[in-house]
């Protein structure tokens, strides 16, 4: 007997999202984004990682951030809300893969965990409401991948999307490599 009630798709919280080579929006185009939470039902949400901004918490806050807070870097982490600063702390769960805890600067002082991933702070995230993310995904316009511990290291998140496009083979490499506008080609 087959089974009429249709499947619930599978929630993409906790993957990378890549922007593919043919994304013009520019909000989007070239990025590499984590999704924290994903529901079709409920939307989903997440920040960009790839989009260093050279500056860090001190330098964005008007007041004296706790000590160990200072210098973490900030990141562009979204069109929506930009002008909020969120912490996130990353962790490793072996079983669950990568996840991503949230913390306002205002909260109480909370310290880095050595067991935890580099901590970042990004002004802004990414939303989409229920249904958004699964149409873009019908149009292709996003590439799952598994995020890896040893990816989330500030140096190399500048380079991650063409990282990403040459480990997916020579067409995505020849279209990272294109410029934006093909008339300077």
């Amino acid at each position: 007997m087959r089974n009429l009630r249709p499947e619930k798709p599978r929630s993409l919280a906790g993957s990378f999202l890549v922007a593919h080579p043919n994304m013009l929006d520019p909000n989007f185009r070239r990025t590499v984004l984590f999704i924290s939470a994903h529901d079709s039902e409920d939307g989903a949400i997440g920040v960009i990682i790839n989009r260093p901004l050279d500056k860090n918490v001190a330098e964005l806050v008007s007041e004296t951030p706790p000590e160990n807070l200072a210098d973490v870097p900030v990141f562009f982490g979204g069109p929506v809300g930009n002008n909020q600063l969120m912490l996130a702390e990353f962790e490793w769960h072996k079983e669950e893969g990568l996840k991503l805890n949230q913390h306002s600067l205002d909260g109480d002082k909370w310290k880095v965990s050595s067991e935890t991933l580099p901590v970042f702070a990004f002004l802004g995230y990414a939303g989409w409401s229920a249904g958004q993310l699964e149409a873009e995904m019908k149009q292709k316009a996003w590439i799952v991948q598994k995020p890896s511990r040893a990816v989330l290291k500030s140096e190399r998140l500048s380079r991650l999307w063409f990282d990403i496009m040459n480990r997916l083979g020579p067409w995505y490499r020849m279209l990272a490599a294109a410029p934006d506008d093909p008339s300077l080609n």
